[in-house]
């Protein structure tokens, strides 16, 4: 899988809209709120933190919080910078927190009691291609488990950036401006972390 492959595109529904109904208080656009960026968010959260107890937990957070601060919202057309903003402060205050509470814990991507990689990067499990061709499911799950390794041995922003870049619609000048930093600053992230998922992924490291 290329690196920068990117989420099929979700939505025909504008956003914009949906998001003043729900500050109007209208439960339904509450509810395709939801449709529309749970399962990115949920897809985001769990390379993340390589957890899926976490990621879900946080998805619910996320919502949440939306409920609570949308009134506050002012709407300039960048509402999945601002809601990705929120998944990924809360990611980072769960991580610290565990951090503290266990010195050993490591979010790198955990194994299932079924000894599957619990983390990815899009990489999706294709049920039907491993009943067609076993070899190939199983070299699919392997690179499944080893991607998902390499993306926690990347530092916390490296793998913000790629991850952020993969599962929303934003631009590098907007994943900038939501962590904070230069232009600059993104991009070379971003190449650095993509050079050591690709050395790391050839070199078998």
């Amino acid at each position: 899988m290329a690196l920068n492959q990117r989420m099929p595109q979700i939505a025909q529904a504008n956003p914009s809209a949906v998001v003043l109904r729900a500050k109007a208080g209208v439960v339904e656009a509450f509810d395709e709120l939801v449709d529309l960026y749970s399962a990115r968010l949920y897809g985001f959260l769990y390379r993340l933190t390589g957890h899926r107890e976490e990621a879900e937990d946080l998805v619910q957070e996320v919502f949440v919080r939306l409920v609570r601060t949308l009134e506050r919202y002012e709407d300039d057309g960048r509402f999945e910078a601002w809601l990705f903003r929120i998944a990924t402060n809360l990611a980072r205050d769960r991580i610290r927190r565990v951090k503290r509470s266990i010195s050993t814990t490591s979010f790198s991507a955990g194994r299932g009691e079924d000894g599957e990689s619990e983390g990815g990067f899009g990489l999706e499990r294709a049920e039907s291609d491993d009943a067609a061709d076993p070899d190939a499911g199983m070299k699919l799950k392997e690179d499944m488990g080893r991607l998902a390794d390499a993306l926690a041995r990347l530092p916390e922003p490296e793998r913000e950036v790629i991850l952020l870049r993969h599962y929303t619609e934003m631009s590098f000048a907007q994943i900038a401006e939501m962590m904070g930093t230069p232009l600059g600053t993104a991009l070379a992230r971003s190449h650095r972390g993509l050079a050591k998922l690709r050395e790391w992924m050839e070199g078998g490291a």
